[in-house]
């Protein structure tokens, strides 16, 4: 059976320890599903014309998302190629509850997964854990992703690598 789940992130390679987390428990409790992942993270768009005509998700991913967060989430999903279908990339845009509401109703989206120790940082993210803990259709869970400082990877490809 297909399911779709979101995981925020800031779509940095940090974020994507929660994936990691997600798909090591559904591998371990033998989870049979397979799972269209949906990689958001809040962008405000902004309310001048020009941003809004000219703005494309081609072009406000690549303001927020570096290549080696693409390559990472390859990885990632080779890894696992039972549980996941395909991962998407995806931008939240709304600024109401509701609009909110709408996106994980329309997405299908059954399950969220989020860290309270990731923040979206960066011009125009905002965080999407308010939203999603406001969320009565939605079954959440906050992922503790231990950051370590001291990481000669951080930042680069290999960080995905590293155990934490």
């Amino acid at each position: 059976m297909a399911k779709t789940i979101l995981i925020a992130t800031d779509y940095s390679l940090e974020s994507l320890n929660i994936l990691k987390k997600v798909l090591k428990e559904k591998e371990a409790s033998e989870d049979r599903n397979t799972y269209t992942i949906l990689l958001v993270s809040g962008y405000d768009s902004g309310d001048s014309i020009r941003d809004l005509l000219f703005n494309t998700k081609t072009s406000v991913f690549n303001k927020i998302r570096p290549a080696e967060f693409c390559d990472a989430y390859g990885i990632i999903k080779n890894k696992y190629p039972h549980l996941v279908d395909k991962i998407i990339c995806d931008v939240f845009t709304g600024s109401f509850q509701r609009t909110f509401n709408q996106y994980v109703k329309t997405e299908h989206i059954e399950e969220a997964y989020y860290s309270s120790s990731i923040k979206s940082k960066g011009k125009g993210k905002f965080d999407l854990i308010p939203y999603i803990r406001k969320c009565k259709d939605l079954k959440s869970q906050d992922i503790a992703v231990e950051t370590i400082e001291a990481l000669p990877e951080r930042g680069r490809l290999a960080e995905i690598f590293a155990e934490a």
